[in-house]
């Protein structure tokens, strides 16, 4: 009998061993197909997850046959055939190596473009870099039809702006001999690429509409949560405590789930690895900069919520410029239900991704190491394991809450802040008898030479360059509610150039108020960079601004 329990207990360990050997070879086998380290699985599910994933494969396959070979969906199939065959490859690719790609294309890539580029002298390398970029300017400017009521004198006029913000970001840079040049090329390079795909082909407008119109679905998801607190009406007056709060908590909640479940450590690894290669600027950096036109300035910097204390002051700064310099998916069917162009708001918040990176390196350089430059290992950003997906959704979120707190106080005293500043400058032009002195009105003659170089018309430059100071000091909303009553009830409304011009200019969330909106976010992120945010964020709202006049100023040379 004792032989028969120790042959047992002999058994049973060696069972116990098999096992582990088991799970070993199975999270070994995980790290081969690329999955995260942390991510959970079972031995069941592993046994199972080719057939799983090939089942899967297979519905989209047939989902995009059907909607393509359907009457009511054909003609969206530009996108159903991005989004469907994005997922087969990703699929695809959990078991493919590599390598079946990698190899050919880098036997190709490395002896032919990459070593003899890099054998140049890096001054040559960049004179070719600044070559392209003023060949794609020109061409830009100079290559189309013009469009009525414009001459090419308007389009030089664009092109001379171009390079006076350049010289300018330049001149106030904090480190000029630490500019890195061939990130700013790029970056400037990229924004004359995406307009001419935007504006010039069909298909790439369709495509970053429909992403810009999934994400506004997805944060408006929010309001059923807030309609149970209030009702239909409250929300349908966009109250900002109610509906953008909402969101706000909403996603952060969302995110911290996806933190749990690795999904957003895959995706920030792989933003990182691209934009490493194409612009070489910091993982973070990447994904907050790519995330702020669809999620928003505050969504998308709790996108890399457990970075943020780690990220040098450079990085900080070109996240919220990239937050200044775009709209938000959420507020995108507002400002299309007044009557701005869905075209002019989707393609200014996507031109002014590079354009914010660019900008931003212009004015404050990296001096120091990221820690997510190049390749990254991203952790779940989650100072307490949860127990699952759902408690993960349920801390994100009561921090969310915090985030929504901080943002609310930052934006009411802000604005409280501009309105007691107007009320003294109204009292003192009294004396001189303006009766309405404001920043508004300041600003509208401040504005005007920024205004003359994006090539508005003279005659309209002065009305044009009083809406960017609205949106300046007030908001991009309050801005394009003026817009299109001066449109609707004016006898001599805009011009179709400076219409168009305008709405592009508009496109961002630069203002005072978000500024309060910014800070919040990131200090209550990363409270020992409390200071540093705080001193940087005046820089960052101009930056983010200016993104987008640039923006307006390059599709003037396509009008």
């Amino acid at each position: 009998m004792e032989s028969a329990g120790v042959v047992q207990r002999f058994t049973e360990n060696k069972k116990s061993e098999s096992s582990i050997d088991e799970e070993k070879s199975v999270h070994q086998d995980v790290h081969k197909e690329g999955s995260l380290d942390d991510v959970p699985t079972s031995t069941l599910y592993t046994r199972l997850r080719p057939y799983i994933l090939a089942s899967l494969a297979l519905l989209i396959l047939a989902w995009w046959i059907s909607s393509t070979i359907m009457k009511n969906t054909r003609h969206r199939w530009v996108v159903q055939t991005l989004f469907a065959w994005a997922f087969i490859l990703i699929i695809a690719f959990r078991f493919i190596p590599n390598r079946v790609i990698a190899d050919p294309i880098a036997a190709v890539w490395i002896p032919a473009v990459q070593e003899p580029w890099y054998k140049l002298p890096y001054r040559t390398r960049l004179a070719i870099g600044w070559l392209c970029l003023l060949g794609i300017v020109f061409g830009s400017a100079f290559g189309f039809k013009l469009q009525p009521n414009t001459t090419f004198g308007d389009r030089a006029i664009n092109v001379l702006g171009l390079f006076v913000f350049q010289f300018g970001f330049w001149l106030t840079s904090k480190h000029r001999s630490h500019v890195p040049w061939p990130t700013v090329i790029v970056g400037l390079f990229l924004q004359q690429v995406i307009a001419l795909f935007v504006l010039k082909s069909g298909a790439g407008f369709s495509i970053f509409k429909w992403i810009a119109t999934l994400a506004s679905d997805f944060l408006n998801q929010a309001l059923a949560g807030a309609e149970f607190f209030f009702d239909a009406d409250t929300i349908a007056k966009h109250w900002f405590f109610v509906n953008t709060l909402a969101s706000i908590i909403f996603f952060i909640a969302f995110i911290q789930m996806l933190y749990y479940l690795g999904v957003m450590q895959w995706v920030i690894k792989n933003f990182a690895w691209f934009f490493f290669k194409i612009m070489n600027v910091s993982g973070v950096e990447a994904v907050v900069a790519a995330a702020s036109p669809w999620v928003g300035q505050g969504e998308s910097a709790c996108l890399v919520r457990p970075y943020v204390d780690l990220m040098t002051e450079s990085e900080l700064h070109l996240t919220m410029t990239s937050g200044f310099s775009t709209i938000a998916g959420s507020v995108l069917a507002a400002y299309i239900n007044l009557g701005v162009p869905a075209t002019n708001l989707v393609t200014s918040s996507v031109m002014s991704i590079p354009a914010s990176m660019a900008i931003s390196k212009l004015r404050i350089p990296e001096l120091e190491e990221p820690v997510t430059r190049g390749r990254i290992t991203v952790d779940r950003g989650l100072e307490d394991q949860p127990a699952n997906a759902l408690h993960a959704f349920s801390q994100g979120a009561l921090f969310g809450l915090v985030v929504a707190g901080q943002i609310l106080c930052n934006v009411l005293t802000v604005l409280s802040l501009v309105a007691m500043i107007n009320g003294l400058l109204t009292w003192i032009g009294q004396g001189f008898g303006i009766h309405h002195l404001t920043l508004q009105l300041m600003l509208r003659y401040v504005f005007y030479p920024v205004t003359f170089f994006l090539g508005v018309p003279r005659a309209e430059i002065l009305t044009v360059s009083e809406y960017f100071a609205t949106k300046l000091v007030a908001n991009e909303f309050a801005a394009y509610s003026s817009l299109q009553t001066f449109m609707m009830t004016s006898a001599h409304p805009l011009s179709l150039r400076a219409y168009t011009i305008t709405t592009y200019g508009l496109c961002g969330f630069a203002n005072l108020g978000s500024l309060g909106i910014q800070i919040g976010v990131l200090s209550a992120l990363a409270p020992s960079r409390s200071k540093v945010i705080a001193r940087i964020a005046f820089s960052a709202m101009i930056c983010g601004f200016l993104s987008t006049l640039q923006t307006a100023g390059i599709v003037g040379m396509l009008l």
